[in-house]
């Protein structure tokens, strides 16, 4: 059982299921908990596993402990029960081949995340952790500036919504960002600046951003981008995909790699 046994089963997956979005957004919600500003701690540990209590059960991560580790039961049950690799770094290669599979950067992964035995081990929150995608600017940095982030991060990151919809059984948001939605290019930039988005408000009442002709959506966190700083590097990855691979890969990386020690290039 190799490392490119089990990219070759992701690979599949994605191909098969077309769920690479939430394999990308599983890995980000068990690493982005990590903080080092009010709060403190956090880390890729995959404590979304458990559902009695703590990240399982946070509104933030619908839809993750039971979809998404539903569709890589087959994998984890074939490579985590064998102690080829851990969950933790499961998700992390998960997301990171889907992201190429559907077109992005290769992302280099390296390993050794330690999965968490029990909820306990779970942050004590999503607030202040996470980012709610009805708040602007402010709401960002406060949530990624605690995690090295920088303004730059944080718009090369935001265009991971490049792929993916929102659910509103899950988020209460609903929709997709960009036409295309599995495929990872620079479209969620170039779409929010050449469209009009007019409000509106989903049946479970959160307000959202929608382009009435292609019913594509933005989040207002998404348009928040378009204020200053954030906008000349919004207006930069919508002319140059090569930049935003760059940044993001540098950006995502860091992401997933926050909180851990003594990572190897070799499973």
């Amino acid at each position: 059982m190799s490392l490119d046994d089990i990219k070759a089963d992701i690979k599949a997956l994605v191909a098969e299921k077309s769920c690479g979005p939430i394999l990308i957004r599983l890995s980000w919600h068990d690493a982005g908990v990590y903080s080092t500003g009010k709060l403190t701690g956090g880390c890729p540990n995959a404590a979304m596993r458990f559902t009695d209590a703590g990240e399982g059960t946070f509104g933030a991560n619908a839809g993750l402990p039971t979809v998404a580790l539903d569709l890589l039961k087959p994998i984890t049950d074939k490579y985590v029960a064998a102690g080829t690799i851990s969950n933790a770094d499961l998700w992390t290669l998960a997301a990171n081949v889907a992201i190429e599979s559907m077109g992005g950067p290769a992302i280099p992964t390296r390993f050794g995340r330690t999965d968490a035995a029990s909820s306990a081990e779970s942050v004590e929150s999503q607030v202040g952790r996470l980012p709610d995608g009805d708040k602007g600017t402010d709401h960002l940095r406060e949530i990624f500036h605690p995690k090295g982030f920088t303004d730059v991060d944080i718009v090369a990151l935001s265009g991971a919504h490049t792929v993916g919809s929102c659910h509103a059984d899950r988020s209460g948001f609903d929709g997709k960002w960009t036409e295309d939605h599995l495929t990872f290019s620079n479209s969620y930039f170039t779409e929010m600046l050449a469209k009009e988005y007019a409000d509106e408000t989903t049946a479970q009442g959160c307000p959202q951003k929608a382009h009435k002709a292609t019913g594509t959506i933005m989040l207002i966190s998404d348009l928040a981008l378009l204020d200053a700083p954030y906008r000349e590097t919004v207006e930069l990855y919508a002319k140059d995909q090569e930049a935003f691979f760059k940044d993001f890969t540098a950006a995502w990386v860091k992401l997933q790699e926050n909180g851990c020690e003594g990572l190897s290039d070799t499973l």
